[in-house]
């Protein structure tokens, strides 16, 4: 017991701190190259964030795991909305200002809608991934054309003022894209081995511990990257961070894990998680575009803590629901 937790903990701090150095040799290469700073901040960062999830997975499919694999992606989603989003609004409420976030949260709930239908006859097939990868294509595709229409953007001058301030020499950027790369393998293996450990003793399933252990621990970069945003008043970057994982989540995450193995669906993923996910997703749109009246547009302190009791609840219901049934 207490070297699988050993191997979680230590494979969580690794896996965070390779996929932040990850994220800034990857930009910085990428600026290298002279790619444009809003296709950096989409396509760089984004895969850079969700970069845990996506190596955690993959490895889980690999080694025949596929409750744990799914179990991440969606319990990452679940994490991003009632834990980051909850946790940040309690700190410094959301804003939600911006004319493209109001366009990518209805483009969430669409893609969420997608990937349940595709759950629901028991199975993730090879084509079930292959639509959510093509899916993917064409999301990434259509916002940057977005993108570029406008003069500015709050993630391309973001990504722009990181770069000027952490500049870094080619050589280097290549040495932590290599070097974050093998460490984010080589820690979502540990971190993988103990989780299943951990299940294995305590008789609970692997969906279970990848709802909630190794979700919490891939979605960690999301919680800093949107508190530091909140504190700093950049609220779609914030709340643009939350959307873009989850649909990264649900695209990515899920679709090369079925590409590389497709699997059979727990039930309880459709009859508990897929539920959850989707009324949290639907609680942005009231919480967030002010359909109760002035004084809204914004997720507030109250919300906050509704998204944060609501997390805390279905842990618990987790919880209780596994040492039963063990």
């Amino acid at each position: 017991m207490l070297l699988f937790s050993v191997a979680i903990i230590c494979g969580l701090f690794i896996l965070m701190w390779s996929a932040d150095k990850f994220i800034d040799g990857s930009a910085a290469l990428a600026d290298h190259f002279g790619m444009p700073s809003l296709l950096i901040g989409m396509l760089v960062v984004g895969f850079g964030t969700s970069a845990p999830e996506i190596a955690v997975s993959v490895l889980a499919s690999l080694e025949g795991n596929p409750d744990l694999a799914l179990g991440n992606a969606y319990g990452s989603n679940i994490t991003n909305i009632a834990l980051v989003l909850g946790l940040t609004a309690l700190i410094s409420p959301i804003v939600v200002e911006s004319g493209i976030l109001r366009k990518e949260l209805p483009l969430l709930a669409a893609i969420a809608a997608v990937s349940a239908l595709q759950l629901y006859d028991g199975e993730l097939s090879m084509i079930d991934a292959l639509v959510l990868l093509t899916l993917f294509c064409s999301m990434l595709g259509w916002t940057f054309v977005v993108g570029l229409r406008k003069k500015r953007d709050a993630l391309s001058e973001e990504i722009e003022q990181e770069l000027q301030e952490h500049c870094m020499p080619l050589s280097k950027s290549l040495l932590l894209v290599g070097s974050g790369l093998v460490l984010l393998i080589a820690s979502s293996r540990m971190l993988v081995w103990g989780a299943v450990g951990i299940a294995d003793i305590l008789g609970v399933s692997n969906l279970v511990i990848g709802l909630t252990v190794v979700a919490v621990g891939t979605s960690l970069p999301e919680l800093v990257t949107s508190i530091i945003a909140a504190r700093k008043g950049q609220h779609d970057i914030a709340l643009g961070n939350v959307l873009g994982s989850n649909m990264f989540n649900l695209m990515i995450v899920v679709g090369i894990a079925g590409v590389i193995h497709p699997f059979p669906v727990n039930p309880e993923v459709i009859d508990r998680d897929i539920p959850v996910m989707g009324l949290l997703t639907i609680s942005l749109f009231f919480f967030g575009f002010g359909f109760r009246g002035p004084g809204t547009g914004k997720i507030n302190r109250l919300e906050g803590a509704i998204l944060l009791s609501a997390y805390i609840a279905y842990i618990t219901y987790l919880a209780l629901t596994a040492f039963q049934g063990s």
